[in-house]
């Protein structure tokens, strides 16, 4: 268990949570209830602590709660800590929130009815995880029902310890890293050249589970407060792809590696020679050599340029480790959830 992975089961965002002004039936209104909201949980889950500071002001009916922020309804299956690192690009603390009892938007929002609505989206969100990485969801399938329970119990609690007890069960495997045991101080033991230390960070050939965020800005910002306001669904793609790594020419496979190959769209292939044709033309001379289609060494043109990537609250450098990232980073579904930002290049903004 490493100190990142505590910091991120231990993360919190403070919530300051107003009750819609519509569902007020006494004066004064009732103050904000100040929550803290851990950062691997989901808003449902926060009822129990906020239905009691309003149930004396609301208005009859059947509860029916749901969360917005700035007048955008909050998607509730998406872990609390992505939707603060995706809605607010400088963070804003207490996050300012606005709970509705009445109302559900149910042409914006899936049906959600409470605590097991969430629990059983995590659930199937572990079978999507299990399936990408062992290419089957048996384990997950074949939880026993206490397992089961204990799962969920420790996802909701935040108790580590107890998670990695029953999750290690579900054989869904760890990613090899060994960039961190590799570049501390050098010993007499081990004396490694540039070579090896970047042999050191590499995954094993797989498939890493990914939920990808993504928005673009066309003009550029230099400072998080003036990038333009999410206030819209339709302005961010959720895309769930898994990264493919197969990293064998001697370098470590990094987090920019995998944003680019989660976003062929933006970031289109380096070359459209193969390496077959590649190596022919390279032993063919230089008469060949002047004589070949001047395509051939033709590289297109990036889409867009890499703005900010976001996981987990931070913003880790694009040269980091993916072995690092996945091992420290990971949601308890095993999904690794990144919030990217691009801007878009001249030629694609006018299009």
């Amino acid at each position: 268990m490493s100190e990142a992975q505590k910091l991120v089961w231990e993360g919190s965002i403070p919530l300051q949570i107003h009750l819609h002004q519509s569902e007020i039936t006494t004066l004064p209104p009732p103050p904000p209830a100040l929550v803290l909201a851990p950062r691997i949980g989901y808003l449902p889950l926060l009822i129990s602590l906020i239905k009691p500071h309003f149930s004396t002001t609301l208005p009859p009916g059947i509860d029916t709660i749901w969360f917005e922020y700035k007048g955008l309804p909050l998607k509730w299956y998406i872990p609390t800590g992505v939707l603060f690192d995706l809605l607010c690009m400088e963070p804003e603390r207490p996050w300012n929130l606005t709970v509705h009892f009445r109302g559900y938007p149910s042409n914006l929002l899936l049906p959600c009815e409470g605590v097991d609505s969430v629990k059983w989206s995590f659930i199937n969100s572990l079978k999507e995880a299990a399936y990408v990485i062992n290419g089957n969801c048996k384990n997950i399938m074949n939880m026993s029902q206490p397992d089961q329970a204990e799962l969920w119990r420790s996802v909701f609690s935040g108790n580590l310890e107890s998670y990695r007890q029953v999750s290690s069960k579900l054989k869904l495997g760890t990613f090899e890293d060994e960039y961190g045991e590799n570049i501390g101080p050098v010993s007499t033991k081990s004396q490694q050249s540039t070579e090896e230390t970047e042999v050191a960070g590499q995954l094993k050939t797989g498939r890493i589970p990914v939920r990808l965020y993504t928005w673009t800005v066309s003009e550029d910002f230099d400072d998080l407060e003036d990038a333009p306001q999410i206030d819209n669904w339709d302005k961010v793609s959720y895309i769930n792809r898994p990264v493919e790594v197969h990293k064998d020419d001697g370098k470590y496979f990094s987090l920019n590696d995998a944003v680019r190959s989660l976003l062929p769209e933006f970031f289109p292939g380096s070359s459209l020679v193969n390496e077959e044709d590649a190596s022919i033309n390279q032993s063919t001379g230089e008469e060949e050599e002047n004589t070949c289609d001047p395509m051939s060494s033709f590289q297109p043109l990036e889409n867009a340029e890499i703005k900010l990537v976001r996981i987990q609250g931070i913003e880790p450098k694009l040269e980091i480790p993916f072995s690092w990232v996945v091992n420290n980073l990971m949601n308890p579904e095993y999904f690794l959830h990144m919030c990217v930002c691009l801007k878009l290049s001249e030629a694609k903004a006018l299009q």
